[in-house]
Order: structure tokens, then sequence, then C-alpha cells
């Protein structure tokens, strides 16, 4: 078959062979971009109060979500464009091109004036951002065979972590009246821009090769989007991937709203409680949860669909915590709860690239993970519509949070459906 690894993968037993070191550099390389397409896209929700505040005639509260719709919407119809252009041309290209526009639109985020420009602008970071971690994930799952390739992943979603967190600190530079909330979009627009320059001098494609038998193997009909789709695995999976990150969404986009309200406290405190302890809890778990997977698979080709599970498990308890903690008036419980939801996000997300490879061909990977951010992408945005539709109707938010831990619940059975090519 395809081999998605170079010409002689890494394994296990040689940890300080030159490609084992190069897998981990291109590892390096991608953390800090994984940084800022993540803190690019979530530091607004930390300085709504300001943005909302400078832009007046953004209004309302259902306009916030339905700009917040509008970044997931166009993110989910380009993801499947560039997990297919990364697997059909160049991941490299994918991701330096990706990283210098998003990099660019950040930058005139923070020159705008209205709600209209504020909504464009939100909306072309979703296409240019869309390329990004279905190209990356491809990459590094390339690179990394089985024996480390969760633990690689969940290195690069640390990143992620990293971005959100210092996007909480966001609402402090807001609130600093020498900076103010363009400021943030300056500078991680520049940083962005200039990165980009000696990433696309040091990251490397993994060449491929073809043997003969995955040269006669039939290709479903419609091409690999045909054969994706009649895979009931991979069915399978996208509905798992996308059921949890519906709460994941509105904890993002939301949670500094919600704890700021509900305990009267700043809005710098509020960004960074509501980004600090959940995404400091999975960077760990991430790490955690890679090496117990990658240790699972020696034993099992459900390893990872194992921990995967566990860290649903975790997640269902935190959605009952998160949504009853402000009717309580303890602030403690909802901090809590966000832990234990990170532990449990960080063993869930590490896992879904590995999952992916081990159900689908090695040149489809970055096209799959495009369709499953897609579907995901697409619910996201319709929750981020919908939470601020059911606050404007004052839902109570231990009836919203009890329906996510429910479709957790269900995400599990999903999981442990799934069965992995073997070998894989």
């Amino acid at each position: 078959m395809i081999n998605g690894g170079m010409s002689s993968s890494p394994t296990q037993a040689d940890t300080s062979s030159p490609l084992m070191r190069r897998a981990w550099l291109v590892v390096g390389l991608l953390f800090p971009v994984a940084l800022l397409n993540y803190l690019d896209r979530q530091m607004i929700a930390s300085m709504k109060v300001s943005v909302m505040g400078d832009i007046k005639d953004i209004g309302s509260e259902e306009n916030w979500g339905h700009m917040l719709a509008s970044f997931k919407w166009v993110y989910a119809i380009c993801s499947p464009i560039g997990g297919y252009i990364a697997d059909r041309f160049s991941r490299k290209l994918t991701i330096c091109g990706s990283l210098f526009v998003w990099s660019l639109i950040t930058w005139l985020t923070g020159h705008v004036g209205s709600f209209n420009e504020l909504y464009w602008a939100r909306t072309l970071m979703g296409i240019s951002e869309a390329f990004y971690i279905p190209a990356a994930l491809a990459l590094i799952a390339d690179y990394h065979t089985a024996g480390t390739r969760s633990r690689a992943v969940g290195v690069h979603q640390m990143g992620i972590y990293c971005g959100v967190m210092v996007g909480g600190f966001a609402g402090f530079v807001a609130d600093a009246p020498e900076l103010g909330w363009r400021f943030m979009f300056d500078f991680t627009g520049l940083a962005g821009i200039l990165y980009a320059i000696p990433l696309l001098l040091l990251l490397r494609d993994v060449p491929r090769q073809v043997d003969t038998q995955e040269a006669l193997s039939p290709t479903a009909r419609g091409g690999p989007i045909g054969e994706l789709l009649c895979n009931r695995n991979f069915i399978l999976l996208v509905f798992y991937f996308t059921l949890p990150a519906l709460a994941a969404w509105v904890v993002r986009d939301w949670m500094p709203a919600i704890l700021q309200k509900a305990f009267n406290i700043s809005q710098g405190k509020a960004g960074v409680s509501a980004a600090l302890y959940w995404q400091g809890a999975a960077l760990l778990s991430a790490i955690l949860g890679g090496w117990l997977a990658d240790r699972w698979m020696r034993r099992s080709d459900r390893g990872r669909i194992y921990v995967s599970a566990i860290g649903m498990m975790l997640i269902v308890p935190a959605m009952f915590g998160v949504g009853n903690a402000p009717a309580l008036n303890s602030f403690g419980l909802a901090i809590a709860s966000l832990i234990l939801f990170g532990i449990g996000w960080g063993f869930f997300d590490c896992n879904n690239m590995p999952i992916l490879s081990q159900i689908v061909r090695p040149h489809m990977r970055a096209t799959g993970y495009g369709l499953m951010n897609f579907v995901s992408m697409m619910c996201g945005g319709l929750a981020d519509w919908g939470f601020g539709r059911m606050r404007d109707m004052q839902v109570p938010l231990n009836i919203i949070f009890g329906v996510f831990a429910m479709v957790c619940v269900f995400s599990l059975v999903l999981v442990l459906l799934i069965r992995p090519r073997p070998g894989t």
C-alpha cells in the first residue's frame, strides 16, 4: 500500500535515527503554527465585551453568535478542499500558505470598523485556517508510525491548547487602555506572517512509495471521497468526532461570557478562568493519552479507541458540572468541571488522527480529516448560533449542558463500534 511514512519509516526501536529526529523536528516546527491557529481564532471570545463596546452595530448576542458561526461554516466547507489539496499536491505548501493568509487576515481584523467588516474578516479567516489542520495532522501521521503517532499528535495538539490559553489572557490586553483589543490582532497577525518564511524553508513533505498491491487495489466509485463515504468505520468516526465538538465549541466561544455573567467577575479573569484550567488539563492529558495509547497499541489494535473512550467517559460528568455550577453559585465547581473536561478532551483529541490512520488508506488522511472537520464545524456553527439564541430566550444552562452530556454518552457507544484494519 502507499507508504504514508518515509521510504524507511522510523520505528520505536530507532528513536535516535536521523529519520526519527526529522519526524520530531516536523512536530516542533508545527507546534507554534498550531498555537497561532487557535490563538487567532479564539482570542476574540475573551475580548467580547471590548469588541462589542467598540463596534456598536454588533448589537445582540445572536449577531455575535452568527459571526462566530460564519467562521465555522466556511471553515467546514473549505476543510475537505484543503485536505484534498494536501493529499494530492503538497502538505508543506498547504500548511505554509494557510499560515501566511490567515495571519494577514488576522492583522486586518484589528483594523475593522463595523460589524459587517468584522463578519467578513472572520469569514475569510475561516477559509484560510481550514487548510491547516488536515494537512498538518496528515504530515505528522506520515512521519510517525504506529509506535509514536499518538504521542506526536498529542504534542501538536498541545500547541492548540497553548493557543487557547494565551488567548484567555487577551481579555487583560483588551482592558489595558494603552493596548486594547486591536493590538492583539496586530501582534499575532504579524507574528504569523514572519514565521511563514522560515517554515517554508525548513518543512519537508514525505516522499511516498507505491507498491504493487496498492497500485492494483480498487478505488470506490467517486474517487477518494466516494471510498471514504462507503467506509462504515469512517462514518462512525465522523459522528464520534462531531458530537462532542458541539459542547467543546460552546465552551471555547461562550465560557468567558458565561463565567463573567454568572459570577460577576472581570472580563480578564473570566477569559483566563475559561481557558487556562481546561486547556492546561487538556495539554497534560494529551501527552498522557498519547503515551498510553501508543503503549496500549502494543497489546491491541483497539488501544487508541479505548483511550479515546476513557476520555469521553470523563467529559460526560464534566458537562453536568459546568451546566449546574452557575445555578449553585459555585465557581469552584465550574473550574473543577472544566478541568475534568480538559482531561477527557486531551485523551479524545490526541487519538482522532491516529484512529483515522487505522481505518483509511494513507493517501486519504488529509481528505478524511477535512471531511471530519466539515461535519464537525458545520454542526459547531449551529451550536454557536443556537446557544446565543437560547441564551436570548433564557434557557437554563443546566438543561443545555445536560443535553451535551447525553450526546457524549451516545458518542461513547459510536467509538466502540469502530473496527481498525489489521496491522495499523
